[in-house]
């Protein structure tokens, strides 16, 4: 004979919670914006960028310089003009790039300034017992006096 028993299910849990898809895109952009290679890479990116402002006549330094380079090459100056080759340094692009670059440097180091004010303020750690182990180690003698 053979007993059936009624069991009954346990509640089924709640599915598990998505986080927000944009929240996580963003937390992870500024993750990637505020990490050191970032910074590193955006100031690659700075110097890169500035060198059409040294080759390039500008126009806010030399305007007569920029009416002859005009005059000069009539065919490439229009397509160096829309990419704002002869206003670099305030073009929106160049501006775009160390704008992304402050903005990297900030909050790469202000989270960091913390433990950094911190490790100045604390004790100088204490000198080694035995000096004998060290690898530089040696004893000078002092002449009597």
């Amino acid at each position: 004979m053979s007993v059936v028993e009624d069991r009954v299910a346990p509640p089924a849990a709640p599915p598990p919670r998505r986080p927000n898809r944009v929240l996580a895109l963003l937390r992870n952009s500024w993750r990637q914006l505020t990490s050191m290679r970032t910074a590193l890479v955006l100031l690659f990116l700075l110097a890169v960028a500035a060198i059409p402002g040294s080759i390039l006549p500008q126009r806010d330094v030399n305007i007569e310089n920029v009416e002859a380079y005009r005059r000069a090459n009539p065919d490439l100056y229009p397509i160096i003009d829309r990419l704002g080759g002869f206003d670099v340094f305030a073009s929106p692009w160049f501006s775009a790039i160390y704008v992304l670059l402050f903005v990297s440097l900030i909050g790469c180091i202000v989270p960091r300034l913390r433990d950094h004010v911190r490790a100045l303020r604390a004790a100088p750690p204490a000198a080694p017992r035995r000096l004998d182990r060290l690898p530089q180690h040696a004893v000078l003698a002092a002449p009597a006096a």
